[in-house]
Protein backbone atom coordinates (compact mmCIF):
# COMPACT_ATOMS: atom_id res chain seq x y z
CA UNK A 1 0.00 0.00 0.00
CA UNK A 2 1.45 3.42 -0.89
CA UNK A 3 2.30 5.97 1.74
CA UNK A 4 -0.52 8.53 2.05
CA UNK A 5 1.84 11.53 1.64
CA UNK A 6 5.45 11.95 0.54
CA UNK A 7 7.15 15.26 1.32
CA UNK A 8 10.33 16.24 -0.54
CA UNK A 9 12.43 18.51 1.64
CA UNK A 10 13.48 18.76 5.28
CA UNK A 11 13.29 22.52 5.72
CA UNK A 12 10.64 24.69 7.35
CA UNK A 13 7.88 24.15 4.76
CA UNK A 14 8.35 20.38 4.60
CA UNK A 15 8.57 19.77 8.35
CA UNK A 16 5.74 22.16 9.23
CA UNK A 17 3.52 20.42 6.68
CA UNK A 18 4.45 16.98 8.08
CA UNK A 19 3.63 18.09 11.64
CA UNK A 20 0.35 19.65 10.59
CA UNK A 21 -0.62 16.42 8.78
CA UNK A 22 -0.22 14.32 11.95
CA UNK A 23 -1.53 11.75 12.71
CA UNK A 24 -1.65 11.12 8.95
CA UNK A 25 1.34 9.04 7.86
CA UNK A 26 4.06 10.98 6.06
CA UNK A 27 7.44 10.08 4.54
CA UNK A 28 9.89 12.98 4.38
CA UNK A 29 12.63 12.61 1.74
CA UNK A 30 15.58 14.91 2.47
CA UNK A 31 19.02 15.27 0.89
CA UNK A 32 20.60 16.09 4.26
CA UNK A 33 19.58 15.31 7.83
CA UNK A 34 16.40 17.30 8.49
CA UNK A 35 17.05 20.89 9.46
CA UNK A 36 20.41 20.93 7.68
CA UNK A 37 20.88 21.84 4.07
CA UNK A 38 17.79 24.06 4.37
CA UNK A 39 17.81 27.81 3.77
CA UNK A 40 15.22 28.14 6.55
CA UNK A 41 17.86 27.36 9.17
CA UNK A 42 20.03 30.20 7.85
CA UNK A 43 17.30 32.84 8.02
CA UNK A 44 18.35 35.52 10.45
CA UNK A 45 15.63 38.11 10.68
CA UNK A 46 12.38 36.28 11.46
CA UNK A 47 8.74 36.15 10.41
CA UNK A 48 6.61 39.10 9.36
CA UNK A 49 3.28 39.35 11.20
CA UNK A 50 1.06 42.37 11.87
CA UNK A 51 0.82 41.89 15.63
CA UNK A 52 2.46 45.08 16.89
CA UNK A 53 0.71 48.17 18.23
CA UNK A 54 -0.74 50.27 15.41
CA UNK A 55 -0.02 47.66 12.74
CA UNK A 56 -2.73 46.00 10.66
CA UNK A 57 -3.13 43.20 8.16
CA UNK A 58 -4.01 45.80 5.53
CA UNK A 59 -0.73 47.62 6.17
CA UNK A 60 1.17 44.36 5.78
CA UNK A 61 -0.66 43.64 2.52
CA UNK A 62 0.02 47.15 1.25
CA UNK A 63 3.75 46.84 1.97
CA UNK A 64 3.89 43.41 0.30
CA UNK A 65 2.19 44.74 -2.83
CA UNK A 66 4.49 47.78 -2.98
CA UNK A 67 7.63 45.63 -2.71
CA UNK A 68 6.29 43.20 -5.32
CA UNK A 69 6.39 45.93 -7.95
CA UNK A 70 2.96 45.57 -9.51
CA UNK A 71 2.47 41.83 -9.93
CA UNK A 72 1.62 40.53 -6.43
CA UNK A 73 -1.60 38.51 -6.32
CA UNK A 74 -3.44 40.67 -3.78
CA UNK A 75 -5.80 37.89 -2.67
CA UNK A 76 -2.85 35.61 -1.91
CA UNK A 77 -0.96 38.34 -0.06
CA UNK A 78 -4.04 39.13 2.05
CA UNK A 79 -4.58 35.48 2.90
CA UNK A 80 -0.94 35.16 3.93
CA UNK A 81 -0.97 38.29 6.09
CA UNK A 82 -4.29 37.33 7.68
CA UNK A 83 -3.03 33.91 8.74
CA UNK A 84 0.34 35.20 9.99
CA UNK A 85 -0.63 35.57 13.65
CA UNK A 86 -2.09 32.07 13.87
CA UNK A 87 1.01 30.51 12.31
CA UNK A 88 3.33 32.41 14.69
CA UNK A 89 1.33 30.98 17.59
CA UNK A 90 1.62 27.50 16.06
CA UNK A 91 5.39 27.92 16.14
CA UNK A 92 5.22 29.07 19.76
CA UNK A 93 3.37 25.85 20.58
CA UNK A 94 6.15 23.85 18.90
CA UNK A 95 8.60 25.55 21.25
CA UNK A 96 10.10 28.40 19.21
CA UNK A 97 11.44 30.97 21.74
CA UNK A 98 10.47 34.20 19.99
CA UNK A 99 11.73 37.38 21.67
CA UNK A 100 9.39 39.06 24.15
CA UNK A 101 9.38 42.46 25.79
CA UNK A 102 9.40 43.12 29.53
CA UNK A 103 5.62 42.70 29.67
CA UNK A 104 5.75 39.31 27.99
CA UNK A 105 4.41 40.42 24.61
CA UNK A 106 6.04 39.27 21.40
CA UNK A 107 8.72 41.77 20.44
CA UNK A 108 8.76 43.06 16.87
CA UNK A 109 11.41 44.89 14.88
CA UNK A 110 11.41 46.78 11.60
CA UNK A 111 13.04 45.89 8.30
CA UNK A 112 13.41 47.51 4.90
CA UNK A 113 10.19 48.39 3.03
CA UNK A 114 7.98 47.64 6.06
CA UNK A 115 5.87 50.58 7.27
CA UNK A 116 5.72 49.17 10.82
CA UNK A 117 7.79 47.07 13.18
CA UNK A 118 6.39 43.58 12.51
CA UNK A 119 9.30 41.13 12.41
CA UNK A 120 9.07 38.48 15.13
CA UNK A 121 12.63 37.39 15.95
CA UNK A 122 14.73 35.13 18.16
CA UNK A 123 17.73 36.72 19.89
CA UNK A 124 17.93 39.32 17.18
CA UNK A 125 19.25 37.21 14.31
CA UNK A 126 18.71 33.54 15.22
CA UNK A 127 15.10 32.97 14.13
CA UNK A 128 15.75 30.43 11.37
CA UNK A 129 17.99 28.27 13.50
CA UNK A 130 15.66 28.38 16.50
CA UNK A 131 12.58 27.57 14.42
CA UNK A 132 14.27 24.60 12.76
CA UNK A 133 15.61 23.24 16.07
CA UNK A 134 12.10 23.34 17.54
CA UNK A 135 10.50 21.68 14.50
CA UNK A 136 13.15 18.97 14.24
CA UNK A 137 12.58 18.13 17.90
CA UNK A 138 8.81 17.99 17.31
CA UNK A 139 9.20 15.78 14.22
CA UNK A 140 11.40 13.31 16.11
CA UNK A 141 8.61 12.91 18.68
CA UNK A 142 5.87 12.37 16.06
CA UNK A 143 5.34 8.67 15.23
CA UNK A 144 3.39 9.37 12.04
CA UNK A 145 6.46 10.89 10.36
CA UNK A 146 9.05 8.66 8.69
CA UNK A 147 12.35 10.15 7.52
CA UNK A 148 14.32 9.13 4.45
CA UNK A 149 17.47 11.22 4.92
CA UNK A 150 20.47 11.47 2.64
CA UNK A 151 18.30 10.82 -0.42
CA UNK A 152 17.68 13.21 -3.32
CA UNK A 153 14.36 12.98 -5.14
CA UNK A 154 15.27 12.97 -8.82
CA UNK A 155 12.14 11.92 -10.71
CA UNK A 156 8.39 12.05 -10.19
CA UNK A 157 6.32 9.02 -11.15
CA UNK A 158 3.31 10.02 -13.26
CA UNK A 159 0.69 7.42 -14.20
CA UNK A 160 -2.56 8.17 -16.01
CA UNK A 161 -1.91 11.88 -15.61
CA UNK A 162 -1.46 11.76 -11.83
CA UNK A 163 1.68 11.98 -9.71
CA UNK A 164 1.84 8.85 -7.59
CA UNK A 165 5.36 8.68 -6.20
CA UNK A 166 8.99 9.39 -6.85
CA UNK A 167 12.43 7.92 -7.38
CA UNK A 168 15.18 9.02 -4.97
CA UNK A 169 18.94 8.37 -5.04
CA UNK A 170 21.04 7.62 -1.97
CA UNK A 171 24.24 9.29 -0.71
CA UNK A 172 22.65 12.72 -1.21
CA UNK A 173 22.15 12.02 -4.89
CA UNK A 174 25.68 10.75 -5.54
CA UNK A 175 25.09 7.05 -4.86
CA UNK A 176 24.47 4.07 -7.11
CA UNK A 177 21.21 2.97 -5.49
CA UNK A 178 17.74 4.35 -6.07
CA UNK A 179 14.57 3.78 -4.12
CA UNK A 180 11.01 4.09 -5.42
CA UNK A 181 8.49 5.54 -2.97
CA UNK A 182 4.82 5.37 -3.90
CA UNK A 183 2.38 7.88 -2.48
CA UNK A 184 -1.18 9.05 -2.91
CA UNK A 185 0.12 12.62 -2.86
CA UNK A 186 3.57 14.18 -3.24
CA UNK A 187 4.43 17.54 -1.67
CA UNK A 188 7.52 19.28 -3.06
CA UNK A 189 9.17 21.54 -0.48
CA UNK A 190 12.70 21.31 -1.86
CA UNK A 191 13.84 24.93 -1.52
CA UNK A 192 15.20 27.55 -3.87
CA UNK A 193 17.91 28.17 -6.47
CA UNK A 194 20.68 30.17 -4.79
CA UNK A 195 23.43 27.65 -5.51
CA UNK A 196 22.92 28.25 -9.23
CA UNK A 197 24.95 31.42 -8.61
CA UNK A 198 28.59 31.87 -7.60
CA UNK A 199 27.79 34.19 -4.70
CA UNK A 200 24.83 33.04 -2.62
CA UNK A 201 23.64 32.93 0.96
CA UNK A 202 21.97 29.55 0.33
CA UNK A 203 23.33 26.09 1.17
CA UNK A 204 24.59 23.82 -1.60
CA UNK A 205 21.33 21.83 -1.62
CA UNK A 206 19.43 24.92 -2.87
CA UNK A 207 20.14 24.40 -6.56
CA UNK A 208 16.62 24.25 -8.00
CA UNK A 209 16.39 20.48 -8.37
CA UNK A 210 12.85 20.21 -7.02
CA UNK A 211 11.63 22.85 -9.45
CA UNK A 212 13.32 21.16 -12.40
CA UNK A 213 11.97 17.74 -11.37
CA UNK A 214 8.41 19.10 -11.32
CA UNK A 215 8.89 20.93 -14.61
CA UNK A 216 10.17 17.78 -16.32
CA UNK A 217 7.03 15.98 -15.11
CA UNK A 218 4.92 18.65 -16.84
CA UNK A 219 4.06 21.03 -13.98
CA UNK A 220 3.36 24.68 -14.74
CA UNK A 221 5.93 27.23 -13.52
CA UNK A 222 5.42 30.90 -12.71
CA UNK A 223 7.57 34.06 -12.56
CA UNK A 224 10.81 32.18 -13.25
CA UNK A 225 12.71 35.36 -14.16
CA UNK A 226 12.59 36.83 -10.65
CA UNK A 227 15.62 36.10 -8.48
CA UNK A 228 16.20 38.22 -5.38
CA UNK A 229 19.73 39.20 -4.49
CA UNK A 230 20.27 40.06 -0.85
CA UNK A 231 22.17 43.34 -0.80
CA UNK A 232 24.39 42.62 2.18
CA UNK A 233 26.15 39.28 2.13
CA UNK A 234 29.45 39.60 3.97
CA UNK A 235 32.18 39.78 1.33
CA UNK A 236 34.87 37.48 2.72
CA UNK A 237 35.08 34.91 -0.10
CA UNK A 238 33.06 32.12 1.53
CA UNK A 239 30.60 29.81 -0.27
CA UNK A 240 27.88 30.15 0.83
CA UNK A 241 28.41 33.77 1.81
CA UNK A 242 27.43 34.66 5.38
CA UNK A 243 24.58 37.13 5.64
CA UNK A 244 24.42 40.50 7.35
CA UNK A 245 20.73 40.61 8.17
CA UNK A 246 18.46 43.37 6.94
CA UNK A 247 17.59 44.06 10.56
CA UNK A 248 20.95 45.82 10.93
CA UNK A 249 19.78 48.51 8.51
CA UNK A 250 16.43 48.51 10.28
CA UNK A 251 18.38 49.46 13.40
CA UNK A 252 20.04 52.38 11.60
CA UNK A 253 23.21 50.90 10.07
CA UNK A 254 24.27 52.75 6.93
CA UNK A 255 25.79 51.75 3.60
CA UNK A 256 28.98 53.57 2.62
CA UNK A 257 31.69 53.24 -0.03
CA UNK A 258 35.43 53.37 0.54
CA UNK A 259 35.23 57.19 0.71
CA UNK A 260 32.62 57.03 3.48
CA UNK A 261 29.84 58.30 1.20
CA UNK A 262 26.28 57.07 1.92
CA UNK A 263 25.56 56.24 -1.72
CA UNK A 264 21.95 55.04 -1.22
CA UNK A 265 20.81 58.50 -0.11
CA UNK A 266 21.07 59.74 -3.70
CA UNK A 267 19.41 56.65 -5.15
CA UNK A 268 16.17 56.27 -3.17
CA UNK A 269 14.09 58.34 -0.71
CA UNK A 270 14.29 55.51 1.83
CA UNK A 271 18.07 55.21 1.38
CA UNK A 272 19.25 52.02 3.15
CA UNK A 273 15.65 50.94 3.74
CA UNK A 274 14.74 50.89 0.05
CA UNK A 275 13.47 47.61 -1.45
CA UNK A 276 16.12 44.92 -1.72
CA UNK A 277 16.46 44.97 -5.49
CA UNK A 278 17.26 48.69 -5.50
CA UNK A 279 19.75 48.39 -2.65
CA UNK A 280 21.41 45.41 -4.37
CA UNK A 281 21.85 47.40 -7.59
CA UNK A 282 23.24 50.35 -5.63
CA UNK A 283 25.84 48.16 -3.94
CA UNK A 284 26.64 46.34 -7.19
CA UNK A 285 27.31 49.67 -8.91
CA UNK A 286 29.73 50.78 -6.17
CA UNK A 287 31.64 47.50 -6.32
CA UNK A 288 31.75 47.54 -10.13
CA UNK A 289 33.11 51.11 -10.03
CA UNK A 290 35.89 49.99 -7.69
CA UNK A 291 34.66 51.97 -4.69
CA UNK A 292 33.53 48.95 -2.66
CA UNK A 293 30.51 48.78 -0.37
CA UNK A 294 30.42 48.53 3.41
CA UNK A 295 27.78 48.25 6.12
CA UNK A 296 28.62 50.70 8.89
CA UNK A 297 27.11 49.62 12.21
CA UNK A 298 29.44 51.56 14.48
CA UNK A 299 27.09 54.38 15.51
CA UNK A 300 23.73 52.60 15.20
CA UNK A 301 24.60 49.42 17.10
CA UNK A 302 28.12 49.79 18.44
CA UNK A 303 29.18 47.94 21.58
CA UNK A 304 25.88 46.03 21.83
CA UNK A 305 26.51 44.20 18.54
CA UNK A 306 27.48 40.80 20.00
CA UNK A 307 24.36 40.65 22.17
CA UNK A 308 21.88 42.05 19.67
CA UNK A 309 23.16 40.20 16.59
CA UNK A 310 25.23 37.23 17.75
CA UNK A 311 25.10 35.33 14.46
CA UNK A 312 26.43 38.21 12.34
CA UNK A 313 28.97 39.05 15.04
CA UNK A 314 30.25 35.48 14.88
CA UNK A 315 30.58 35.61 11.10
CA UNK A 316 32.52 38.87 11.34
CA UNK A 317 34.75 37.59 14.14
CA UNK A 318 35.60 34.47 12.13
CA UNK A 319 36.63 36.71 9.21
CA UNK A 320 38.76 38.98 11.39
CA UNK A 321 36.30 41.89 11.29
CA UNK A 322 35.21 43.81 14.38
CA UNK A 323 31.84 45.37 13.46
CA UNK A 324 31.94 47.51 16.59
CA UNK A 325 34.95 49.44 15.29
CA UNK A 326 35.03 48.90 11.51
CA UNK A 327 32.55 48.70 8.61
CA UNK A 328 31.59 45.28 7.22
CA UNK A 329 32.42 44.64 3.51
CA UNK A 330 29.25 43.55 1.69
CA UNK A 331 28.25 42.20 -1.73
CA UNK A 332 24.89 41.24 -3.30
CA UNK A 333 24.25 37.49 -3.22
CA UNK A 334 21.56 35.24 -4.68
CA UNK A 335 19.23 34.86 -1.75
CA UNK A 336 15.63 34.06 -2.63
CA UNK A 337 13.61 32.90 -5.63
CA UNK A 338 10.24 34.50 -6.26
CA UNK A 339 9.59 32.11 -9.15
CA UNK A 340 8.98 28.39 -9.01
CA UNK A 341 6.22 25.81 -9.24
CA UNK A 342 2.85 27.49 -9.75
CA UNK A 343 0.31 26.68 -7.03
CA UNK A 344 -3.17 27.75 -6.04
CA UNK A 345 -3.98 29.09 -2.56
CA UNK A 346 -4.09 25.56 -1.13
CA UNK A 347 -0.74 24.49 -2.56
CA UNK A 348 -2.07 22.46 -5.49
CA UNK A 349 0.07 22.44 -8.62
CA UNK A 350 -1.18 21.96 -12.18
CA UNK A 351 -0.52 18.20 -11.89
CA UNK A 352 -3.04 16.06 -9.98
CA UNK A 353 -1.43 14.49 -6.92
CA UNK A 354 1.41 17.06 -6.79
CA UNK A 355 1.50 19.82 -4.18
CA UNK A 356 4.21 22.34 -3.32
CA UNK A 357 5.08 24.83 -0.59
CA UNK A 358 7.93 27.09 0.48
CA UNK A 359 10.55 28.69 -1.74
CA UNK A 360 10.13 26.02 -4.42
CA UNK A 361 6.77 27.61 -5.29
CA UNK A 362 5.46 30.76 -6.88
CA UNK A 363 2.19 31.47 -5.10
CA UNK A 364 1.91 35.09 -6.23
CA UNK A 365 2.54 36.39 -2.71
CA UNK A 366 5.89 38.01 -3.57
CA UNK A 367 5.42 39.34 -7.09
CA UNK A 368 8.64 40.59 -8.64
CA UNK A 369 10.42 41.23 -5.34
CA UNK A 370 9.87 39.61 -1.93
CA UNK A 371 9.26 41.82 1.08
CA UNK A 372 11.74 41.07 3.86
CA UNK A 373 10.73 38.26 6.25
CA UNK A 374 7.70 37.21 4.19
CA UNK A 375 9.50 34.02 3.10
CA UNK A 376 9.27 32.07 6.37
CA UNK A 377 5.70 33.33 6.69
CA UNK A 378 4.75 32.04 3.24
CA UNK A 379 6.32 28.67 4.04
CA UNK A 380 4.24 28.07 7.17
CA UNK A 381 0.99 29.53 5.81
CA UNK A 382 0.86 27.42 2.65
CA UNK A 383 2.29 24.22 4.13
CA UNK A 384 -0.50 24.40 6.71
CA UNK A 385 -3.07 24.90 3.94
CA UNK A 386 -1.80 21.80 2.13
CA UNK A 387 -2.14 19.83 5.34
CA UNK A 388 -5.71 21.03 5.81
CA UNK A 389 -6.57 20.08 2.23
CA UNK A 390 -5.08 16.60 2.53
CA UNK A 391 -6.27 15.62 6.00
CA UNK A 392 -10.07 15.28 5.62
CA UNK A 393 -11.12 11.65 5.39
CA UNK A 394 -7.57 10.54 4.78
CA UNK A 395 -6.19 7.21 5.86
CA UNK A 396 -3.70 6.90 8.68
CA UNK A 397 -0.54 4.84 8.64
CA UNK A 398 -0.68 1.85 6.27
CA UNK A 399 -0.11 -1.71 7.43
CA UNK A 400 3.50 -2.38 8.34
CA UNK A 401 4.25 1.32 8.84
CA UNK A 402 7.44 2.01 10.78
CA UNK A 403 8.22 5.45 12.12
CA UNK A 404 11.77 6.68 12.54
CA UNK A 405 14.58 7.40 10.12
CA UNK A 406 16.21 5.56 7.22
CA UNK A 407 19.53 7.28 6.62
CA UNK A 408 22.04 7.24 3.81
CA UNK A 409 25.39 9.02 3.79
CA UNK A 410 24.30 12.64 3.40
CA UNK A 411 27.47 13.70 1.65
CA UNK A 412 27.39 17.00 3.50
CA UNK A 413 30.75 18.15 2.13
CA UNK A 414 29.82 19.33 -1.35
CA UNK A 415 32.33 19.85 -4.14
CA UNK A 416 30.88 21.30 -7.32
CA UNK A 417 31.66 19.43 -10.52
CA UNK A 418 33.32 21.31 -13.38
CA UNK A 419 29.92 21.40 -15.07
CA UNK A 420 28.24 22.90 -12.00
CA UNK A 421 30.98 25.51 -11.71
CA UNK A 422 30.49 26.41 -15.37
CA UNK A 423 26.75 26.78 -14.81
CA UNK A 424 27.20 28.97 -11.72
CA UNK A 425 29.65 31.20 -13.55
CA UNK A 426 27.29 31.64 -16.50
CA UNK A 427 24.30 32.39 -14.28
CA UNK A 428 26.18 34.96 -12.19
CA UNK A 429 27.74 36.69 -15.18
CA UNK A 430 24.60 36.88 -17.31
CA UNK A 431 21.46 36.28 -15.21
CA UNK A 432 22.42 38.12 -12.04
CA UNK A 433 21.79 41.60 -10.64
CA UNK A 434 22.07 43.20 -14.11
CA UNK A 435 21.00 41.47 -17.33
CA UNK A 436 20.89 42.10 -21.07
CA UNK A 437 19.89 40.09 -24.12
CA UNK A 438 23.36 39.18 -25.34
CA UNK A 439 24.46 37.99 -21.92
CA UNK A 440 21.33 35.98 -21.28
CA UNK A 441 21.57 34.34 -24.69
CA UNK A 442 25.16 33.37 -23.88
CA UNK A 443 23.98 31.85 -20.59
CA UNK A 444 21.24 29.92 -22.36
CA UNK A 445 23.73 28.50 -24.87
CA UNK A 446 25.95 27.38 -22.00
CA UNK A 447 22.98 25.67 -20.35
CA UNK A 448 22.07 23.86 -23.56
CA UNK A 449 25.67 22.71 -24.04
CA UNK A 450 25.78 21.40 -20.47
CA UNK A 451 22.50 19.56 -21.08
CA UNK A 452 24.07 17.63 -23.94
CA UNK A 453 26.71 16.24 -21.61
CA UNK A 454 24.59 15.84 -18.47
CA UNK A 455 25.04 12.39 -16.97
CA UNK A 456 22.74 12.45 -13.94
CA UNK A 457 19.05 13.06 -13.40
CA UNK A 458 19.89 15.46 -10.59
CA UNK A 459 21.97 17.71 -12.84
CA UNK A 460 19.35 17.54 -15.58
CA UNK A 461 16.80 18.84 -13.07
CA UNK A 462 19.17 21.67 -12.09
CA UNK A 463 19.78 22.60 -15.73
CA UNK A 464 16.04 22.57 -16.43
CA UNK A 465 15.51 25.18 -13.73
CA UNK A 466 18.36 27.31 -15.06
CA UNK A 467 16.97 27.04 -18.58
CA UNK A 468 13.51 28.16 -17.47
CA UNK A 469 15.01 31.16 -15.64
CA UNK A 470 16.91 32.15 -18.80
CA UNK A 471 13.91 31.76 -21.11
CA UNK A 472 11.58 33.71 -18.81
CA UNK A 473 14.15 36.48 -18.38
CA UNK A 474 14.72 36.78 -22.13
CA UNK A 475 10.98 36.90 -22.75
CA UNK A 476 10.33 39.73 -20.25
CA UNK A 477 11.51 42.80 -22.15
CA UNK A 478 11.35 45.28 -19.29
CA UNK A 479 12.83 45.80 -15.81
CA UNK A 480 10.73 45.00 -12.76
CA UNK A 481 11.65 44.00 -9.22
CA UNK A 482 14.43 41.41 -9.13
CA UNK A 483 14.66 41.34 -12.94
CA UNK A 484 16.68 44.31 -14.21
CA UNK A 485 17.68 44.57 -17.87
CA UNK A 486 20.13 47.25 -18.93
CA UNK A 487 18.72 47.02 -22.48
CA UNK A 488 15.15 47.52 -21.19
CA UNK A 489 15.78 49.60 -18.03
CA UNK A 490 12.21 50.76 -17.39
CA UNK A 491 8.92 49.10 -16.55
CA UNK A 492 6.44 48.40 -19.32
CA UNK A 493 2.74 48.25 -18.40
CA UNK A 494 2.24 45.50 -20.99
CA UNK A 495 4.34 43.30 -18.68
CA UNK A 496 2.52 44.22 -15.48
CA UNK A 497 1.46 40.62 -14.97
CA UNK A 498 2.73 37.29 -13.79
CA UNK A 499 4.25 34.89 -16.31
CA UNK A 500 3.29 31.23 -16.62
CA UNK A 501 5.46 28.70 -18.40
CA UNK A 502 5.82 24.97 -18.91
CA UNK A 503 8.99 23.22 -19.99
CA UNK A 504 7.40 22.27 -23.33
CA UNK A 505 6.50 25.90 -23.99
CA UNK A 506 10.01 27.04 -23.09
CA UNK A 507 11.62 24.48 -25.38
CA UNK A 508 9.53 25.68 -28.32
CA UNK A 509 10.59 29.32 -27.84
CA UNK A 510 14.34 28.70 -27.51
CA UNK A 511 15.18 28.67 -31.26
CA UNK A 512 13.56 32.09 -31.75
CA UNK A 513 15.19 33.52 -28.62
CA UNK A 514 18.64 32.50 -29.85
CA UNK A 515 18.19 33.50 -33.49
CA UNK A 516 16.35 36.84 -33.37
Amino acid sequence: MPDPVIIVGGGLAGLFCALKLAPKAVTVVAAAPIGRGASSAWAQAGIAAAIGEGDTVEDHVRDTIAAGDGIVDEAVARLMATEASARVHDLLEYGVPFDRDLEGRLQVSREAAHSHSRIVRVRGDMAGRAIMEALVAAVCKTPSIRLLEGHVAEKLIVENGRVCGLVARDEAGAGDKTITVRGANVVVAAGGVGHLYEVTTNPAEARGGGIGMAARAGARMADMEFVQFHPTAIDVGLDPAPLATEALRGHGATLVNSSGERFMVALHPDAELAPRDEVARGIFAEITAGRGAFLDCRDAIGAGFANEFPTVHGYCRDAGIDPVTEPIPVVPAAHYFMGGIWTDIDGRTSLPGLWACGEVTSTGAHGANRLASNSLLEAVVFSERIAEALKPGAEGAPAGWQAGSVASDSGETYTDSHQMKALRQAMSANLGVLRDRDGMRAALRTILELEEGAETERFRNVLTTAKLIAVAALNREESRGGHFRTDFPTENDAWKRRTLLTLDQAEKTIPDLLEN
